[in-house]
Formats: C-alpha cells, sequence, structure tokens
C-alpha cells in the first residue's frame, strides 16, 4: 500500500508539474514570442502591447484559465489525500518515512507557480483591454512617440528615460495605462504629469477640464450630530475629543450667533476642507491614543478637537480622516506605492493636517503634493521658522532638521500659543464661565490648596525641596496616574487623587488657589484653563531660556526660539497677578513668592483669544483673507511715483519715529491691510519679533515685501553705501559696519525671526486687535 501511494503521489506531482511548465510555454509561444523581443529599458516581463489586439491571445487566455483551473483540482486531490494517510499513520513509523521521502514544501510552489501565472493571466488581460482600447488612436500614431524636444520641457527626454527603466517599479503608472511602450509614457509623461508637452495626434477633449463646483455661502451651524459622526470611533483619542465637543457645544453655539451678528450677515464662502490627523493614524503609530487614560498628553486632541469643531460651526463643508485609507479616499490616490498624481482634480480648497500627515501625503500624493501644497495648513504646535522651512537655505547654512525643510509660506504653519509671528496662530480654547459660575468659585475657594500640574511622576522628580517648602503654607493635591501602587516620586504628605476625568478636574481647579507647574510640559493648555477657573498659575523661570541650542527636548524642532518659562504665553500675556515666574531654585525667592500668593485673591480670567467667539473670529479671518495659491501682483509696480525718492511711501506717525504707509500713495491689495503697517528699524543684535513688542505692536511676515525696498532704507535714515539682494533670513537689513543695505532675493526667508549683533532689521509692525494679538483692527 505504502509503495503504491508513493508511486501515485509521484507521477501525480511530476504531472502537476508538466502541466504548469507546458503551460507557460504554450502562453509564451502563443504571444508570438514576444518576451524575448525586447527594446531597451523594458521589463523582463513587458509585454508587447502591439501584438495583442487579436481574438487568438484571447483564446490563449481562455485555455491558460482552463489549464490553470484543472491544476488547482489536482492540488485539492493531492492535498485532501495527504492529510488522510496522516491520519491512517499517525501512531506508525510508515508516517515518518513518507515525510522523509517527500520532498519539503514542494505542494507551496506548486501553488506559487499556479498562482504567479494566474497573475500573469490577469496582467495580459488588462494589457489587452487597454490595447482594444487604444488600437485606433496607435494606428494613427505610429513613428509619433518619439521623444520631442521642446525647450519649454527640457526635463521631458529624462523623464522618458526614467520611464523606459522603471515605470514598472509602482502599479500606479499601469493604472494610467502606462504598459511599456513610448507612446503610453508619453501620453502619461504630457496629461497625467506636465513634463511632456501635449500630443496633437491625441484627442484633447477626450478629458474635458472640470470646472469649479459654484461658491456657497458658509451658513453658520449649531448642531454636532454630523460632526460627531464624522469623528468617528474605535480610539480613546477620538472618544476624548467628542466628549469635549459635546461638552462646549452650547458655548460654540452662542459665540456663533455673537459673531454672525459682528460680521453683519457678510457674505462668506463655504470651503471644501479635509482634516487629517495624522500623528493619530496607525501607520504613524499613534502612541497618543493608549496614554488617554494613563496620564498621556491630552493638548494636542484638545486642539484638534476644537479645530474641527470651529470649521464646522462656520459652516464649511468637513471631511475627517484618522487613517491612511481614508485619506486615500477622500484624496483620490490611485493604487501603487504614491508615485503617481491624483486621479482628478484637488477635492478640497483647504486641507488642515499636522507633520505626520504632511508626511504621509509627500508618501502617497505623488507629484500632486507639489502642485497642491498651497492649500495645506500645518498644525504645528511649537513653530516652524522660515530659516528651517527653506530647504535649500536650510541646508546650506545648518538649519535642517527632521522636521521642517517643506518650503511652504511661513504662515501655513498654525501654531497652539501665538509665540510665533512668522506662523499663524490657531489656538484652541477654554471652557468661559458664565458670572453665576464666577461667583461661585470665588464663595468656594480654598485658600491653602495648591495643585501640582504634572500627571506623570516623571515630572515630580527632584522637586523635593519646593514641595517640602510649599507644604509648610499649604495642602498639595496631584493627580498623577497609576496603576496598582502609589509613585515614590509623589510624596506621601500629597493627596494623590489619580487620573481624573475632566469634570472633576475642573472641579479641583475651583477649589484650589494655586496651580504649580515643575517646568514641564511646555505650553500646555492646562495653565489656561487653571487660570479661566481662578487659580494663580505658579511657573518655574529658565536661565538661560531653553532652545534647540541647550535642551534636548527642543532639539531637532524648526524653530531657534528661546523659552524663557514653562509657559511664556501665560507669563507675556496674561503676567501677574494670575501667573507669577520666579527662579524654582532659589529657595528664598520660592518661599516669599508662597507668602505672596497666600495673600493674593483674583478671580477667573480668560484671554477673549482663547474663547470660542475668538477662536471662530480668527479662524473665519484666516479662511477667507489668506490665499497662498494666487500669485502676488508683483512689487514695487514700475510706474509709481514715489520711486527712487525719500521718504517713498512712507510717512512719520503723529508724535513718533515709526513709519506707516502714507494715505496719498496707492494702496495695493494686502492682507493685513496696508494702512496697519508699521515700519521700524531693530537694534543691532534685536528680532524684529522684539522690536515690534518693544514699540506695543507685532510683526507681520505678510507685509514684508512692501518694505523690500530701497526707499524704505532711506526712510529710515540709513545711508546705503551699497545696495545688495540676496537669501538670508535676517534681510532686508542694513550693516553698520559696512554701511551696506541687504533685500530680501526670495520670499520665502521673509521672518521676524532671527538676529544677529552685525544688523539692524527693517521690520514690518502692525497693530492687533484687543485681546486678539493675530488680527490688526481692520483684519476682521
Amino acid at each position: 500500500w505504502v509503495v503504491h501511494y508513493l508511486k501515485g503521489s509521484l507521477v501525480l506531482k511530476i504531472f502537476v508539474l508538466g502541466i504548469g511548465f507546458f503551460s507557460l510555454c504554450f502562453l509564451m509561444n502563443s504571444l508570438g514570442g514576444q518576451f524575448s523581443a525586447k527594446r531597451p529599458g523594458d521589463s523582463p516581463f513587458t509585454v508587447r502591447a502591439e501584438v495583442l489586439g487579436g481574438p487568438e491571445s484571447r483564446g490563449v487566455l481562455r485555455k491558460i484559465s482552463d489549464m490553470l483551473e484543472v491544476i488547482m483540482k489536482r492540488m485539492d486531490a493531492l492535498s485532501k489525500l495527504g492529510n488522510t494517510t496522516d491520519l491512517w499513520c499517525a501512531k506508525g513509523e510508515i508516517h515518518w518515512h513518507i515525510e522523509m521521502i517527500q520532498p519539503i514544501g514542494l505542494v507551496e510552489r506548486i501553488q506559487a507557480i499556479a498562482q504567479n501565472m494566474s497573475d500573469m493571466a490577469v496582467r495580459v488581460e488588462q494589457i489587452l483591454q487597454r490595447s482594444m482600447a487604444n488600437s485606433r488612436v496607435r494606428d494613427g500614431a505610429l513613428g509619433q512617440c518619439e521623444t520631442p524636444k521642446d525647450p519649454r520641457y527640457p526635463d521631458c527626454p529624462s523623464k522618458m528615460d526614467w520611464m523606459r527603466s522603471r515605470w514598472t517599479s509602482d502599479p500606479c503608472y499601469a493604472f494610467y495605462g502606462v504598459d511599456g511602450s513610448d507612446c503610453s509614457f508619453l501620453i502619461y509623461l504630457s496629461e497625467v504629469e506636465w513634463f511632456c508637452p501635449p500630443l496633437a495626434w491625441r484627442n484633447q477633449t477626450a478629458t474635458p477640464t472640470l470646472k469649479p463646483p459654484p461658491k456657497k455661502q458658509a451658513v453658520f451651524q449649531s448642531d454636532i450630530g454630523t460632526l460627531l459622526e464624522q469623528v468617528g470611533t474605535g480610539k480613546e483619542s477620538l472618544s476624548f475629543m467628542k466628549r469635549r465637543i459635546r461638552r462646549l457645544a452650547a458655548q460654540w453655539a452662542s459665540a456663533a450667533r455673537r459673531l454672525d451678528d459682528k460680521l453683519r450677515n457678510h457674505w462668506r464662502e463655504q470651503k471644501r476642507i479635509l482634516v487629517h490627523v495624522g500623528f493619530l493614524t496607525e501607520e504613524s503609530g499613534d502612541v497618543f491614543s493608549p496614554k488617554v487614560l494613563k496620564g498621556g498628553p491630552l493638548g494636542e486632541m484638545v486642539q484638534w478637537a476644537d479645530i474641527v469643531t470651529a470649521l464646522h460651526v462656520l459652516g464649511h463643508n468637513l471631511k475627517i480622516s484618522v487613517s491612511l485609507k481614508e485619506l486615500h479616499g477622500f484624496l483620490g490616490v490611485p493604487p501603487g506605492r504614491g508615485s503617481c498624481p491624483l486621479t482628478g482634480p484637488l477635492p478640497f480648497d483647504l486641507i488642515y493636517t499636522d507633520y505626520h500627515g504632511l508626511q504621509q501625503m509627500k508618501q502617497h500624493m505623488g507629484l500632486s503634493l507639489r502642485k497642491h501644497k498651497c492649500h495645506i495648513r500645518v498644525i504645528d504646535t511649537f513653530g516652524t521658522e522660515p530659516a528651517y522651512n527653506h530647504e535649500e537655505y536650510a541646508t546650506l547654512h545648518g538649519y535642517r532638521t527632521n522636521w521642517g525643510y517643506w518650503n511652504l509660506h511661513g504662515q501655513q504653519y498654525m501654531t497652539m500659543f501665538p509665540h510665533t509671528p512668522d506662523n499663524s496662530f490657531m489656538g484652541f480654547v477654554a471652557e468661559q464661565l458664565n458670572e453665576t459660575e464666577r461667583l461661585n468659585i470665588q464663595r468656594n475657594k480654598v485658600n491653602n490648596m495648591a495643585l501640582v500640574y504634572g500627571k506623570e511622576a516623571s515630572m515630580w522628580k527632584g522637586k523635593e525641596k519646593v514641595l517640602a517648602i510649599l507644604h509648610r503654607y499649604m495642602e498639595i493635591h496631584g493627580t498623577v496616574y497609576y496603576e496598582t501602587q502609589r509613585p515614590p516620586e509623589v510624596p506621601a504628605f500629597v493627596k494623590n487623587h489619580g487620573l481624573l476625568p475632566q469634570q472633576e478636574l475642573q472641579q479641583l481647579l475651583r477649589k484650589a488657589k494655586l496651580f504649580i507647574g515643575f517646568g514641564f510640559p511646555y505650553e500646555g493648555p492646562a495653565p489656561l484653563e487653571a487660570i479661566a477657573n481662578g487659580c494663580i498659575f505658579l511657573q518655574p523661570k529658565f536661565d538661560p531660556p531653553h532652545s534647540s541650542l541647550n535642551h534636548e527636548f527642543f532639539r531637532g524642532k524648526p524653530t531657534s526660539r528661546e523659552v524663557s518659562s514653562q509657559h511664556p504665553y501665560a507669563e507675556q500675556y496674561i503676567g501677574r497677578p494670575h501667573v507669577i515666574t520666579v527662579d524654582f531654585n532659589n529657595t528664598e525667592e520660592f518661599d516669599e513668592t508662597i507668602r505672596e500668593i497666600m495673600k493674593i485673591n483674583v478671580e477667573p480670567f480668560l484671554p477673549y483669544e482663547y474663547t470660542c467667539e475668538g477662536m471662530l473670529e480668527r479662524v473665519h479671518a484666516y479662511i477667507q483673507n489668506q490665499d497662498f495659491c494666487s500669485p502676488e501682483d508683483p512689487f514695487p509696480p514700475v510706474n509709481s511715483s514715489w520711486l527712487g525718492t525719500s521718504p517713498g511711501p512712507f510717512i512719520l506717525l503723529p508724535n513718533s519715529s515709526i513709519l506707516t504707509w502714507a494715505s496719498n500713495v496707492s494702496s495695493y491689495t494686502s492682507w493685513p491691510p496696508l494702512s496697519a503697517l508699521r515700519l521700524l528699524a531693530s537694534l543691532e543684535g534685536q528680532s524684529c519679533v522684539k522690536a515690534c513688542q518693544s514699540a506695543g505692536l507685532m510683526c507681520e511676515p505678510a507685509l514684508y515685501r512692501f518694505i523690500n525696498i530701497k526707499e524704505a532704507f532711506s526712510a529710515l535714515d540709513f545711508q546705503c553705501e551699497g545696495l545688495e539682494s540676496e537669501m538670508n533670513h535676517l534681510f532686508p537689513a542694513f550693516s553698520t559696519e559696512h554701511a551696506e543695505c541687504g533685500l530680501q532675493q526670495d520670499p520665502l526667508l521673509f521672518s521676524c525671526a532671527g538676529s544677529s549683533a552685525k544688523y539692524q532689521r527693517l521690520c514690518p509692525c502692525r497693530d492687533y486687535r484687543i485681546g486678539q494679538v493675530a488680527l490688526c483692527r481692520d483684519c476682521l
């Protein structure tokens, strides 16, 4: 019996191998031997589409398909026979001998060969379909597929060479009809990409140009039901965001009504907006979602929840993506590895994403990212300065990091706090109290109660001296996450509540007198929430300031910004008595500060820009006025009457040394408007951020192009012995040593940040609305 089984098995396997080999030979022969008739650059498996037009080839495919079906049935029978034998002989030595005689993995290898042949048949069928569809075009195009030499398309020859050798590297090329022929390469490079000129013999009306959809009016909406559905489920991070959206829904609705009244029903264009939260995708690792209930950082999720709510309430057409699959579907990404452009026009006016999402778009949008990047807004917590954003400049001058270098307009980056004027300020919101809640807080405050800002035990390490001093005067509370045992870093005299839901944490903040930070995390939303609930925020001063030059946390971030405290916004824009910043290493100063705090009573305070109305106002202004896709009008225009005159288009403000745009000079379209411009010069070694702040103003990079003229130097009484134009993120600037004036050559390098002892910089400052530093007085 065993001999009979072995003989039968061996014969069957030889038969199956023979069938497979015969099928492969039959396929190659039936295709006319074209596998050997390759041209230079063809893949080893390139099939010449010219021979695949007749019914004979389709008959070949049917025969191959029938034989493959027979092979697979034989395989199933052999597999069942093997399994039966195993059952009969499991306890005897015969089973062991059979296993030793059978070639290891033979069945699997034959199945793989059969599957490969099946895939090949499918591929040939695809080529047949395209060949039949384009046969008429090819008949008229023979001899017309030589690489054109057009000076307007200098990259066409090199791209053709690349396609000949690499078109099989990504299935997306086949998706667009590339089949290995020069004609298909030219069609692709002229109609899908834009490296070759349009082909005269192609029917250019076959693919009509799609008109943009008609403009619609945006209408404020207070119903959040559709928004909650779009946020989705399945992640704790998304559940956190939805809880926040529900909790603040009433405040968003009332804020929308107030802004609607303020705008006086002004017509607003509804935008098609995609929000892709890259850091929450599985492909980016999503380290945040598992830590939501374990004391992990929530600041980014707070901000994203508020961003999608603001966009929804403003009445825009919103889509939300938290996975690559959703991103592909929304954008129209072709199947493959991301080398090809999108399958159609960009279906969105704006895309909000983060650095993770930007990297994912680069990998999956192909050349479309370069074409459509003006529509992108990058949510960027710590900011990106122009010197780091400009790829060539960053590489040449040592500003290149793991982030940055995207060559975006600086204001396409949107920060959590208004610390980088070169970027736009997106922000978030803190819950606003009504009058009853404010009175209850003041009535129920516990004068000797302190709450520590630090959910992770590591944040408490090394703070024993500070805690001991604080413990002399106040009862200390904490919200440190732990699973089973109390963290040893938290002293026994601290009442640790563990990680609390947002509403319970808010109740704790409403009772506490003091909210104290230990230096980390930087620039989070919690201090603003504490101040809004009537706490005094006490934080450490950093001397020297922390930056990418001296602190590991900031190393690699695309900014040279110096952080003077744990929360610079609270220190600079709120200040005493709500915010007190001291040197925690000076125990005497710290002790004195705690005794001072015991005597102070403060009311709840929330800056307007962090209310729902303030954020809606800001986001509305950005959406309706910022446009990085349309080319700017050249400046200065050649026919201006003030060219070559002093002080050019500038005049002094009354009783001031600050210059402004002259009202009798032609006005140019800009946002912010030129009426907001204030021109001044920095001190040597001073950035324009500091120079404008010292004058009670904000630096405005969008106005740089209006002062990047030689007349601006003469208006400021700089005597230029030489005038040069170069790529330098400090220009326009005056060199005091050489009396040389430098103009900025590349608008992407206009930068409020940056300073040098060699230069006095020309600074475009502007005024701002009370409580809303992101907007000038006439910007809404």
